[in-house]
């Protein structure tokens, strides 16, 4: 018989596979309320207002009680990461190209709602129960296709990174982020046509001095995300195509 896994320990919560123990007094709390509760001061003061002290006053207990719960901030980030991602979309009749367009978006878009997220994102692999949702469904979607299994999860792990690539670049060129002018594409745009020497990058330079990065809104309009995600689909499509 194969030896049980022993799970990480902040894996164990999330899946609600820690051993309980009826030692001890009642517990006051639960790990939802916690995350919860992190989850909320990290919407309101990023990850900068975010601590263990914090998160304690926020459920009206000292900060030593959070560590009966929950063993460090780190593992509160990874629950975080977690529990602030919605359900996935539903796919009712699309195609599975169109529903990839869909979960992708969605993707990105839950990411430019909660900032703090891009940050989280990179500190683990997601191995949580509402990610896994996400990773279930897209590759329900990519069941349709000719692909292996190997490749549907690489595909899938494409295309999250590309939302989160994208996220990073709107929410980076937003004008009202800066303030010292460079904001925004146009302003991006003026610094790299001061910086580059046609010599060294003359490529580049060339590009910049064409005005690419001029006339339109960030050099994120929805155009622009399209553009890169329609270049992963039609690579999807023609790896299918392959295989078929």
């Amino acid at each position: 018989m194969a030896e049980e896994l022993a799970l990480p320990t902040v894996v164990a919560r999330m899946w609600g596979r820690e051993p309980v123990t009826r030692r001890g007094p009642r517990p006051r709390l639960d790990l939802a309320r916690i995350v919860a509760a992190a989850i909320e001061i990290a919407d309101v003061e990023g990850l900068a207002g975010l601590s263990m002290g914090s998160v304690a006053a926020q459920v009206g207990v000292a900060t030593m009680a959070l560590y009966r719960y929950v063993g460090s901030k780190d593992e509160l980030l990874v629950m975080m990461a977690d529990g602030a991602v919605p359900p996935p979309p539903e796919r009712g009749d699309l195609a599975w190209r169109d529903y990839l367009a869909v979960w992708t978006r969605a993707n990105r878009d839950f990411l430019l709602g909660r900032p703090w997220m891009l940050s989280v994102d990179r500190l683990t692999p997601p191995m949580g129960p509402r990610r896994m949702l996400w990773l279930d469904r897209v590759l329900a979607a990519l069941a349709d296709t000719a692909l292996d299994e190997g490749e549907k999860i690489r595909a899938a792990t494409a295309l999250t990174g590309y939302a989160l690539a994208d996220a990073s670049l709107v929410l980076g060129m937003r004008p009202a982020d800066a303030e010292d002018g460079v904001g925004g594409a146009a302003g991006y745009g003026r610094v790299l046509a001061e910086l580059l020497e046609p010599e060294a990058y003359p490529a580049l330079s060339g590009a910049v001095r064409s005005g690419v990065f001029e006339g339109v809104e960030g050099w994120t309009e929805d155009s622009d995300f399209v553009f890169g995600l329609d270049l992963l689909l039609d690579g999807i499509e023609a790896l299918n195509a392959r295989r078929s």
